[in-house]
């Protein structure tokens, strides 16, 4: 039985909630809210309008204590970036794996992190693209990006209005990818502009759309979320993958999408001698 404590209770981390207490072989040991939320001190089962839960939210300032008394196998955080990073730095230190959904990290900040798993040998999943499916996109937009260099890349994202970060942090990461494509490929990739549009409007829970644009012909790589259980199933994944694991991981480790990319250039390379 996996016991884990949960960090934030938005739209996703309800979510999540539910579905962990649905899973027989995991536990949740504790739930923990900013200082000043409403839902503090409340039963998690009034929150997420189902039975009595016997779980009462807390505020996240009784972290340590909360860790020391639940003992929990890992946290799963999806607050906000200052937040997250001051949790990790306290969580990684106390010997307990993490899962990582929050958004809007520097780069500095996610080097950061890497330290942290590193330095006190602890599993870290930094997943800001938890869902399975924009996983899938991923791999699909650099198998494109590796076989297709000469075409320009676009990327497009509309989330719901109230997100804070732009681009999202999966648009970046997309981009990334496209660029690891291309140096793949031995394409100069500061000749390659990779643009990104971002639209905030409504209550869109996230689509991401890759516009791969050649001469003569466009391909379009699309994920659309309809419902934050995507985000609970991803982070269900995640904490399958890293029980008992020291490291720093991302979710194309824990689908083993990287081992895709090298096979396919190996077998390019292979073909070409």
């Amino acid at each position: 039985m996996v016991k884990i404590c949960l960090i934030g209770l938005g739209k996703t981390g309800k979510e999540i909630a539910k579905m962990i207490l649905k899973n027989k072989n995991m536990e949740l040991v504790s739930v923990l809210c900013s200082p000043n939320s409403s839902k503090k001190n409340r039963d998690l089962g009034e929150i997420l309008k189902i039975q009595k839960t016997d779980i009462k939210i807390e505020s996240i300032d009784t972290l340590e204590q909360n860790i020391l008394k639940s003992k929990p196998d890992i946290v799963i955080d999806f607050s906000n970036p200052e937040a997250t990073l001051k949790n990790a730095n306290l969580i990684s230190k106390m010997k307990v794996n993490m899962v990582i959904g929050t958004t809007g990290f520097s780069e500095i900040d996610l080097k950061k992190l890497e330290t942290l798993a590193t330095k006190n040998h602890t599993g870290m999943v930094y997943a800001p693209n938890i869902t399975v499916g924009i996983n899938v996109l991923m791999i699909l937009t650099k198998l494109a990006s590796v076989l297709l260099n000469d075409y320009d890349f676009n990327i497009s994202e509309i989330h719901h209005k109230n997100k804070k970060d732009s681009p999202s942090g999966t648009a970046l990461k997309i981009a990334t990818e496209i660029e690891n494509g291309l140096k793949y490929s031995g394409k100069d990739i500061n000749e390659s502009k990779i643009s990104i549009n971002s639209i905030r409007a409504g209550g869109v829970v996230g689509k991401h759309t890759v516009s791969i644009v050649g001469e003569d012909d466009i391909i379009t790589i699309s994920h659309e979320s309809f419902s934050r259980k995507v985000f609970a199933l991803g982070a269900i994944y995640a904490i399958n993958f890293i029980q008992n694991k020291i490291g720093f991981y991302e979710m194309s480790d824990i689908l083993c999408l990287s081992k895709v990319i090298e096979d396919l250039y190996l077998s390019q390379q292979t073909n070409a001698l």
